[in-house]
C-alpha cells in the first residue's frame, strides 16, 4: 500500500469517528482523494446562527469535528448568520421564533467567535458574515432560489409538517431559512458541510442548490446529538442541563463530574479531544473492569476543564473537588453573603442569595435534603435562620456562600 493511500485511509478512518451519517459516502472518498492527489485542501463549512450569547459543550459536538478536518490543513469556514440569525432557524420549534435585531445578532456573533476558537486555530480558520452575500441578492434573485424548492418538499421537514398538521402557523419566511443556509454554501463553494442530525435538511438544501448553480455539490456530515447532564434530553440551557464553555473552572469540573457513567464514552468520543489511541484504552478498561468510572470520569472532567479554561486552572479545580467532595473539607474561596442581623426563612435567604432561582425550587432543594447550613442538612422549609457571621449555606455539591452579617 502506498504512503499516499496510507494518508486517504488516515483521514477517512478519523474523520468518520464519531459521525451519525456522512451523505453520500462515497463522494467524500472521492473528495478526500482528489484532495489529498492535488494536495488542495477541502472548504469545510459550518453555519453558526448566534441567537444566544453563549455556547455549551453540546455545540462543540461539531467544533471537535471541525478541529480534526484541521488538523489535515482542510480549511474551516465558520459562517456566522448575521443575517439568517434575524430570522431564527425554525429546526424543531413548535412555534415562529421571535426575530432578533442586527445589533443582537452581531453582539451574540462576537460572543460565539471568542468562544469557538477555545478549539479551533483562529489563525487556520475563515470567518464569514453571510448577511454579506444575503443582504445584496435582489427579489430577482430570491425568487431564483424560492423556485428550487416546492411546498410539498418544505413540508417533509418534520416540524414543518408537525405544525402544518396540527394547524399551526407557519410564516412563509421560515421557509426561507434552508434556501438562505444552502445558498451560503454556493457562495462559499463548500466542499463538506457539518451540522447535528436536526440539520440534515438543511445540509441537503445545500447539496440542491450547488447542483442549481453549477458547482460540485458538498457532502453532508451530521453529528449526533449530545444529552445532557440528565442523561436524558439534548443539552440546553433552557433545560439546565448543560455546561457552558465560558463557566468557571470549578463549576465545568463539577458538572462534569455529574455527566452519567453510561454517557461518559459518548462525551470522552465527541467532546473531550483524547487520541483514538487512549479512547481505545478508556473504553476497553471500562468495559474489562480494569479503569474505574470514578477515575475515568476525573480525567474527562480534567479535559474538559483544560479544553476551555486552561490546564493550570483545570488542576486547580480538580484539586478543590478532591478536597470538597472526596475528603469532606470546605471550598477555600466560599463567597461572602451580606445579610441583616435578623432572622430570615431559609426559602427567602435561598432565593435573594440566588441559590435558587425561585421559592418552589427552594422547597423543593430542602425537601431533597440538599440544603445544609453548617453542615446540617435543613428539612423544613419554614425554618428561620438566625444569622452569624461565618454560617455556611450549602445547596447541593457546588454551590455555598459564608454569612456575614451586616
Amino acid at each position: 500500500m502506498s504512503l499516499r493511500q496510507d494518508e486517504i485511509d488516515h483521514q477517512i478512518k478519523i474523520l468518520r469517528r464519531g459521525t451519525e451519517q456522512i451523505t453520500p459516502f462515497d463522494e467524500f472518498v472521492k473528495k478526500i482523494t482528489k484532495s489529498i492527489e492535488q494536495n488542495k485542501p477541502l472548504r469545510i463549512k459550518l453555519g453558526l446562527d448566534p441567537s444566544a450569547p453563549d455556547i455549551h459543550i453540546g455545540h462543540t459536538v461539531v467544533l471537535e469535528k471541525l478541529r480534526q478536518f484541521q488538523s489535515f490543513g482542510h480549511i474551516i469556514t465558520i459562517v456566522i448568520g448575521t443575517f439568517t440569525g434575524q430570522i431564527g432557524d425554525p429546526t424543531g420549534k413548535s412555534e415562529t421564533r421571535k426575530q432578533l435585531t442586527e445589533e443582537q445578532v452581531m453582539q451574540n456573533a462576537l460572543t460565539y467567535q471568542k468562544q469557538i476558537f477555545k478549539i479551533l486555530d483562529p489563525d487556520k480558520t475563515e470567518v464569514h458574515y453571510n448577511g454579506t452575500w444575503l443582504a445584496t441578492l435582489t427579489f430577482s434573485d430570491v425568487v431564483r432560489l424560492a423556485s428550487t424548492f416546492t411546498v410539498a418538499r418544505m413540508l417533509e421537514r418534520d416540524d414543518f409538517k408537525k405544525r402544518f398538521t396540527e394547524n399551526a402557523p407557519i410564516s412563509i419566511h421560515e421557509f426561507f431559512y434552508p434556501l438562505m443556509q444552502g445558498y451560503d454554501s454556493v457562495a462559499l463553494a463548500s466542499d463538506v458541510e457539518l451540522g447535528g442530525t436536526d440539520q440534515t435538511f438543511n445540509l441537503l438544501a445545500g447539496r440542491t442548490l450547488q447542483k442549481e448553480y453549477g458547482q460540485e455539490q458538498q457532502i453532508a456530515i451530521t453529528m449526533p446529538i449530545l444529552e445532557g447532564l440528565d442523561g436524558k434530553q439534548k443539552m440546553s440551557k433552557s433545560l439546565g442541563n448543560y455546561i457552558g464553555v465560558s463557566e468557571s473552572a470549578s463549576e465545568i469540573y463539577g458538572k462534569a463530574m455529574s455527566i452519567p457513567d453510561e454517557l461518559m464514552l459518548k462525551y470522552y468520543e465527541l467532546v473531550s479531544g483524547v487520541d483514538e489511541d487512549e479512547f481505545t484504552v478508556i473504553k476497553s478498561g471500562l468495559e474489562d473492569g480494569t479503569k474505574h468510572p470514578r477515575d475515568a470520569k476525573m480525567r474527562l472532567a480534567y479535559l474538559l476543564t483544560t479544553r476551555f479554561q486552561g490546564e493550570e486552572a483545570a488542576q486547580t479545580a480538580q484539586e478543590e473537588f478532591i478536597r470538597v467532595f472526596q475528603k469532606h473539607a470546605l471550598p477555600e474561596d466560599i463567597p461572602a453573603y451580606d445579610v441583616a442581623n435578623e432572622a430570615i426563612g431559609i426559602v427567602a435567604l435561598l432565593v435573594t442569595a440566588k441559590l435558587a432561582p425561585s421559592n418552589s425550587e427552594a422547597r423543593r432543594l430542602i425537601a431533597g435534603g440538599g440544603v445544609r447550613i453548617d453542615g446540617e442538612v435543613i428539612h423544613d422549609d419554614q425554618w428561620q435562620v438566625l444569622p452569624q457571621d461565618g454560617q455556611v449555606v450549602q445547596v447541593g455539591k457546588r454551590r455555598f456562600i459564608q454569612l456575614r452579617v451586616q
